[in-house]
């Protein structure tokens, strides 16, 4: 998807929201475990349900992963639901990749290319290992590379705001050396919600760069401390959230919950559209 679509579908649907598909198998409503595919009829159900609140979805693979092929083909089968929906919604890979170029290459080609089984619109990669690492995931046309920058997990204290003899801490390293890697039409950074009173120096260092921001809600970020230090004119967020949308509810009317939890979130986001 490129920059203007997704620009104009945020303005559309006047959302901010990405759903996080975190579909732990464990923790499904017992109304779907007859299903002959459990996950993929969640996924389906959570879609449908949540498709008019929302501007992305972002499975998490290690949910899918976990469960050996059967998994991988819960996936195949959402992202096929998905792309049905292509013009409706932003879809990203929430894989977390990083490793030496032609491995990358494989990983690119795996999640992002067209001709494969899942075709997302972006996918998430750890950036440690530099441009090479990097550069395979760009050369795909309308895909974007979104990069860990600052996370949200209470681990990103060992790391990411180390100084170095700059002045510039870690994550601020990460997100102006990238921008020499990508542009704003195909380059993202993973920002947490928990550190959102940092999004001011983000933005002085990516001004127009769009952010992927987990850890609203569970996770304890400020939905509103996020779009005010976040927001740019072009509104430049994507605000996860999985578990308090898709797990609110285990009962029969999990989707319909799930769908006024997407609403709520979209409620509280109202005022930042024109």
């Amino acid at each position: 998807m490129e920059r203007t679509e997704l620009i104009n579908l945020i303005k559309r649907k006047k959302s901010l929201l990405c759903v996080g598909l975190d579909s732990d198998i464990t923790k499904l409503p017992a109304c779907v475990m007859t299903a002959e595919d459990p996950i993929f009829e969640f996924n389906r159900a959570i879609i449908d349900a949540t498709l008019p609140f929302a501007v992305a979805y972002k499975p998490n693979l290690a949910f899918y992963e976990s469960n050996g092929v059967k998994g991988m083909m819960s996936l195949q089968k959402t992202m096929a639901y998905l792309s049905d929906k292509r013009a409706e919604c932003f879809t990203i890979a929430d894989a977390k990749r990083g490793d030496i170029g032609n491995t990358s290459e494989q990983y690119a080609k795996a999640f992002l290319s067209n001709e494969g089984d899942f075709d997302f619109d972006a996918m998430t990669i750890a950036p440690y290992m530099g441009e090479d690492s990097v550069k395979p995931f760009t050369i795909y046309p309308n895909k974007w590379v979104i990069l860990l920058a600052l996370t949200s997990n209470k681990g990103a204290a060992d790391f990411q705001f180390i100084e170095g003899t700059n002045g510039q801490r870690l994550f601020e390293s990460v997100i102006i050396k990238a921008q020499q890697w990508a542009t704003e039409s195909n380059l993202m950074f993973v920002c947490g919600a928990t550190q959102a009173t940092m999004f001011k120096d983000i933005r002085r260092i990516a001004p127009k760069h769009f952010l992927l921001v987990p850890g609203v809600g569970a996770q304890g970020g400020s939905l509103e401390a996020v779009c005010d230090n976040g927001l740019t004119e072009d509104y430049g967020l994507l605000i996860n959230s999985s578990r308090g949308i898709i797990f609110a509810d285990k009962s029969a009317d999990f989707a319909k919950v799930a769908a006024d939890k997407a609403a709520e979130m979209n409620a509280q986001t109202s005022k930042y559209f024109k």
